[in-house]
């Protein structure tokens, strides 16, 4: 038998476990990051596994490998609008927020340890950014649900961070090893890290567009593969020129995400397997390195550590940057508290032992459990914490899900699945009443296990599916068709024309956006405009009804057939 089988056995073994173990996590309300990392811990030289592995350098490897493709997939699924939403406070906390973490946390571990003032710095710097993925997979699992703005906060903060933790602990380690001059040398790799990452991922983010839509592959499964690779080699680029490779590819992956181009639904299916699977092989080769006894030795001053960060370092730098931000002290609360460290810290943890930097192994076993108490204790509190400072909200309606239609390539429009929930705005109306944007088309409605074929006459229930073939430019007022009636009003339409049929009801426009005519709900659109011109409309013609301007776009005789409708924003009355 050839090593290579071994291994793969022993790969297929641990992958298994890792993933029956996210079972687990949701009963036991544990961070699925918590799990994986005992599967390694127990099927180690120490546990019932029996797996001897000390190799720091194949872990590290293997560990930015795996994190690089999670920070893609992160980009990937990151809107554009809520980092436009939160890019201020986020990225703040990102930077300084870590700053200030990290020299309160090494102070502290300086003393804790009685270690020198710089190698506490180095374990507080290690241990300044956030996991996303930990909290929201939790979230998500028990249930808790938080308004958008705080949710996009913690996201674009957790996802933007660990350049920064990076940074500075590369920089305190090219200070104690290869004396690197602290103040303008720091500076220097600063710039030279942040700048020529950003530069990098928006460039190979927009070549990547652009050359995904223009190579034509022989076959489909072949799209999310080259995605991977560009991905990639912002990644490559950025850190063979100096930068941060790890905010390449994020950016890369939020240009990609949020452009079109061809099988865009499967590579983000593809994307996010591949992430999922990052994480398993990087948690569980993470814990086989850790020497579980070895925790043993660190437990009280790790305790203390991961108190002074939870308590003391993450809510004094989140204090002041949100404050100023104008979040209030239950929401400064919660962010403080959604604190956890994950696979970055302990990753970052290794980076002493490649440099061989003297008791590298304390740092790395302090870190380690300094990981596990945060995750283990934070995470499981966090729905709690939730609660109890009222933060929560109603479960939000089922997301649309764009389908693609793969056999006619990168055709302009798309078929979107939304799920209607009880307080949405189509439900309990009939289909002709939804007044959907002009040359959209409900194709197939499911009620249950039934196929319902649609009709003008079809009365739509709660829970029901609807697949709408769309032009990608309306998607956002068909949200809002779908979306609940609390959730939106007329000033949170999109700053574009909606066109409409002309037989559409005045009353229907009404219920379905939020838009009030000030006039009787049963009139059609082409009445409207034929009184309005006294029966003699033309084609370009517009008319301001209230806080809206109508506009006549289409016409087959004397009938009105197509109305241009755009909201007058920003006007007093």
């Amino acid at each position: 038998m050839f090593i290579i089988d071994q291994i793969i056995l022993l790969a297929a073994i641990l992958i298994i476990f890792g993933i029956l173990s996210s079972k687990l996590s949701a009963r036991l309300g544990l961070p699925v990051l918590v799990m994986f990392l005992l599967v390694g811990m127990l099927a180690g030289q120490d546990g019932p596994g029996g797996i001897a592995f000390d190799n720091a350098q194949i872990a590290h490897s293997l560990g930015s490998l795996a994190l690089a493709i999670i920070l893609f997939d992160g980009g990937l699924q990151t809107p554009i609008t809520s980092i436009k939403q939160v890019w201020k406070p986020a990225s703040v906390l990102a930077t300084f927020g870590v700053l200030i973490t990290a020299t309160i946390t090494g102070i502290a571990a300086a003393y804790i340890l009685n270690v020198s003032l710089l190698y506490g710095l180095l374990i507080g710097a290690i241990v300044g950014s956030t996991d996303a993925a930990a909290v929201f997979s939790l979230l998500r699992n028990a249930g808790i649900h938080i308004n958008p703005r705080l949710k996009s906060t913690l996201e674009i903060e957790s996802a933007t961070n660990d350049p920064m933790a990076i940074f500075l602990t590369v920089g305190l380690l090219e200070i104690m090893v290869k004396g690197l001059e602290p103040g303008t040398g720091l500076l220097l790799l600063f710039i030279q890290q942040m700048g020529v990452g950003t530069l990098v991922g928006l460039a190979c983010g927009w070549i990547s567009v652009r050359t995904i839509n223009c190579i034509n592959l022989t076959t489909s499964g072949l799209y999310p593969v080259m995605v991977a690779a560009l991905g990639l080699l912002s990644f490559g680029i950025a850190a063979n020129l100096g930068g941060s490779g790890f905010l390449a590819i994020f950016i890369t992956g939020v240009v990609i995400g949020n452009s079109r181009f061809v099988f865009q639904r499967s590579t983000f299916l593809f994307h996010d397997g591949l992430a999922w699977l990052g994480q398993i092989l990087m948690f569980v080769i993470l814990g086989l390195l850790v020497n579980p006894l070895s925790l043993l030795d660190i437990w009280f001053e790790g305790l203390i550590i991961a108190i002074v960060l939870t308590l003391i370092a993450r809510p004094l730098s989140v204090l002041p940057i949100l404050k100023l931000f104008g979040f209030n002290m239950r929401e400064i609360t919660l962010v403080s508290w959604v604190g956890l460290r994950g696979s970055v810290p302990i990753i970052l943890a290794i980076y002493p032992l490649i440099y061989g930097l003297p008791d590298a192994n304390m740092i790395f076993n302090v870190v380690f459990f300094v990981v596990l108490i945060s995750a283990t204790i934070q995470g499981s509190t966090l729905p709690l914490v939730a609660r109890a400072l009222k933060l929560t909200e109603p479960a939000p309606a089922t997301p649309a899900a764009t389908l693609e239609i793969t056999a006619l390539g990168n055709v302009d429009a798309d078929i979107v699945k939304y799920q209607l929930g009880s307080n949405s705005r189509a439900s309990n109306r009939r289909l002709s009443q939804m007044a959907l944007p002009d040359g959209t088309v409900v194709a197939m409605i499911t009620r249950g296990d039934h196929v319902i074929s649609p009709r003008g006459s079809t009365l739509l229930h709660a829970d029901d599916h609807l697949f709408i073939m769309m032009k990608p430019n309306v998607r956002d007022f068909v949200d809002i068709v779908c979306s609940g009636i609390a959730e939106t009003n007329q000033d949170d339409l999109p700053d574009t024309e909606l066109c409409l049929k002309g037989y559409t009801k005045v009353g229907d426009i009404q219920h379905s956006y939020g838009i009030e005519l000030l006039m009787e709900s049963h009139l059609s659109l082409d009445e409207v405009l034929n009184h309005a011109f006294a029966g003699n409309p033309i084609e370009g013609a517009s008319k301001d009804f209230n806080k809206v301007t109508l506009f006549v776009r289409e016409m087959v005789g004397q009938r009105v057939v197509t109305v241009g409708l755009m909201p007058i924003k920003h006007v007093d009355y």
